[in-house]
């Protein structure tokens, strides 16, 4: 990446084999073209806010800012790509979605996020990070910046001015309005799962948070219930909600909550200690599996994510299937759900001796994948 701070070797995490992404978009660039003649001093405070492969702050690391982000792959990709360019992790302050730096900034640069609860969220809980003089920065793809972006930005902060596009990416600059009245904020919300008592609460960042999904409710109505399964994984967990059915189902299994997503390991502890007061379960943000020790598992349950941010692909869900096959113990198994249109089957096979079909509908199918005998 080249931008007025310097020439920077960046890398996507994680990493695959001949890779044919860049770690930064031409928003990034943008951002930090933009903001290089505004910094005069070397004390200037800046945040950081979803760097999602450290462009941002290994291009600014001079300063000393702090990140916030909700993905525990952007936090492992800033560490990764500081190493990289041969600087230490301790020029960057790491903070995740829920616990944000208490101080004030003069800069507060971020990448509009996917989804527009998430950046009303982060906008409401920043608001005592502001100074009057603050300048706050939205970066974005157009095709990823609706006017929602625009209208919760002058709304939660203040006046708005947009850049030119360069490039098909823009910006957004908006300076705090000393008269604004900020709301309550909404979130965690929460919906009682259908069939059920249980209140079901989701962070911002959460898929499906207000509303249980249609692949999810599929798969719940075909969830497994044997005493062989103790050692039981919600692999990408999202709420929890698949997790806590198969507890619900199977009261002798140990659980544990995966998710590179500490919005929603955060709503499965909370969904699961409101279901369960008394029982153990173990709730990690990390990568994937790859916490997992070889052989220790007994079944992996799994809806995968096919896009990483908004990048679309099946590499993810290619990766966790890999993982598992190593984890699962000798007759452990992996149960999949997915549309139709991925071609999971195919993709199992070839981490998996055993690919049978659990059940079916018009969009979605159930797998289960084992190389026990």
């Amino acid at each position: 990446m080249q931008v007025s701070q310097g020439n920077f070797q960046l890398l996507r995490y994680p990493t695959v084999k001949q890779e044919k992404l860049r770690a930064w978009d031409a928003a990034d660039e943008y951002i930090l073209n933009d903001i290089a003649g505004k910094i005069t001093n070397i004390n200037t405070r800046i945040l950081l806010v979803n760097d999602r492969f450290g462009a941002l702050a290994v291009a600014l690391h001079q300063y000393h800012p702090c990140v916030v982000t909700d993905s525990y792959i952007a936090q492992r990709a800033i560490c990764e790509n500081l190493r990289l360019n041969q600087q230490g992790e301790n020029f960057v302050s790491v903070f995740d979605s829920l616990n944000l730096p208490t101080e004030s900034f003069d800069f507060i640069l971020i990448k509009a996020p996917k989804t527009l609860a998430f950046f009303e969220d982060l906008l409401l809980r920043l608001q005592d990070n502001l100074k009057p003089n603050t300048q706050v920065i939205v970066a974005g793809m157009v095709k990823n910046m609706p006017n929602a972006i625009w209208q919760t930005l002058a709304r939660l902060i203040g006046p708005t001015t947009p850049s030119k596009a360069v490039k098909k990416a823009r910006l957004i600059y908006a300076t705090p309005d000393t008269a604004r009245e900020i709301p309550a904020n909404p979130y965690p919300t929460h919906y009682q799962l259908e069939g059920s008592a249980y209140q079901i609460y989701n962070h911002a960042n959460v898929f499906s948070r207000q509303q249980l999904d249609m692949g999810t409710r599929f798969f719940l109505k075909h969830l497994p219930c044997h005493q062989k399964y103790q050692q039981v994984v919600d692999l990408g967990c999202g709420n929890g909600v698949v997790g806590l059915i198969f507890a619900a189902k199977n009261p002798t299994a140990t659980l544990h909550f995966v998710d590179e997503s500490f919005m929603a390991v955060a709503s499965a502890q909370q969904n699961f200690r409101l279901a369960f007061a008394q029982r153990h379960a173990n709730f990690n943000a990390t990568d994937a599996l790859a916490d997992f020790t070889p052989r220790s598992v007994d079944l992996v349950l799994c809806n995968p994510p096919f896009h990483q941010q908004n990048t679309i692909g099946n590499h993810i869900a290619m990766r966790m299937f890999k993982q598992a096959a190593q984890i699962l113990s000798a007759n452990g198994e992996l149960w999949v759900i997915g549309n139709r249109h991925l071609g999971y089957q195919n993709s199992l096979k070839q981490y998996f001796t055993k690919v049978e079909l659990v059940a079916a509908n018009a969009k979605f199918i159930i797998l289960k994948a084992a190389n026990g005998r």
